[in-house]
């Protein structure tokens, strides 16, 4: 990453990732871990984005409920229930092990988290 501070890389990133869930859930074969994984990633890199632009600091983490605490301490809300951002927060470890095996209905559930994070980051930070 160019640079932790830098705002517009932390919102490419997660448009990215953003993109890469849409077309790794088409087609007749969707790959579910990958989607799974990019949702998350989504999330986490727009959270970031909210703290870069408000200037505090984060650890290096794909904790969305560490990332959630730190917003709350800004006064940022979200006003996305923990227990989904602690299911799409699992996705950024539990996506690229062996273990429990998400289903395409689990994939589209974190997409939908994901979008609801994207939403919000990109009102916050007054992007289209």
């Amino acid at each position: 990453m160019k640079g932790e501070n830098d705002l517009d890389v932390w919102i490419d990133h997660a448009e990215d990732d953003f993109n890469a869930v849409g077309k790794l859930l088409r087609g007749k074969k969707p790959s579910i871990y990958g989607a799974c994984f990019h949702a998350q990633q989504c999330a986490e890199k727009y959270m970031k984005a909210i703290l870069v632009f408000r200037e505090q600091r984060f650890p290096m983490t794909h904790d969305l409920i560490i990332l959630n605490t730190l917003l709350q301490q800004e006064g940022v809300e979200m006003n996305i229930s923990e227990d989904l951002l602690e299911l799409l927060s699992s996705y950024a470890v539990r996506a690229r092990y062996s273990g429990e095996t998400p289903e395409l209905e689990d994939a589209k559930e974190a997409f939908l988290i994901a979008k609801q994070v994207r939403a919000f980051g990109r009102r916050f930070l007054g992007i289209g």
